[in-house]
């Protein structure tokens, strides 16, 4: 039933029909005017959303990292929470969306996706403060640290 296209007249007649394959991942459906219409699962519509709006924000980000130099905020637009990161840390940042943009269209399901957008937000808000800035990207060496004793 993959292939089939149903008529307008298909969703009084037929409506049963034309659920099932909307439910099995799309239907097809031709409008009286000649219009192409497909119906499908939200979350499958939901995932295809994401998948569109972090490969356009990929291909952006690409584009602007061939510069060798880190984009303004301008120029990262709705991708601004970025403005922490380095250039290196932007290239690592456009390799780990490739691979799960990959792997969300692949599974099927926007986790990996999810996942990764979360940890590096996370990581920009943590370098958006100065101290924690500082202990997370300073040296530290052997003399940094002290012994503590164990709380009584």
């Amino acid at each position: 039933m993959a292939d089939m296209i149903f008529q307008a007249s298909d969703l009084a007649t037929k409506r049963t029909e034309v659920l099932d394959a909307a439910r099995d991942g799309l239907a097809r459906l031709r409008d009286k005017d000649g219009t192409s219409l497909v119906m499908l699962p939200e979350r499958r519509l939901r995932l295809l959303e994401e998948i569109a709006r972090w490969s356009r924000a990929h291909m952006r980000l690409e584009h602007l990292l061939r510069r060798e130099v880190a984009p303004d905020v301008g120029e990262l637009g709705d991708l601004a929470w970025l403005r922490a990161f380095d250039v290196d840390d932007l290239r690592e940042f456009v390799d780990e969306l490739h691979d799960a943009l990959l792997a969300a269209s692949s599974d099927e399901d926007p986790t990996a996706l999810d996942e990764v957008i979360k940890a590096w937000r996370i990581t920009a808000r943590q370098l958006e403060d100065p101290l924690r800035r500082s202990i997370l990207l300073g040296r530290h060496g052997p003399d940094d640290l002290v012994q503590v004793s164990e709380p009584q």
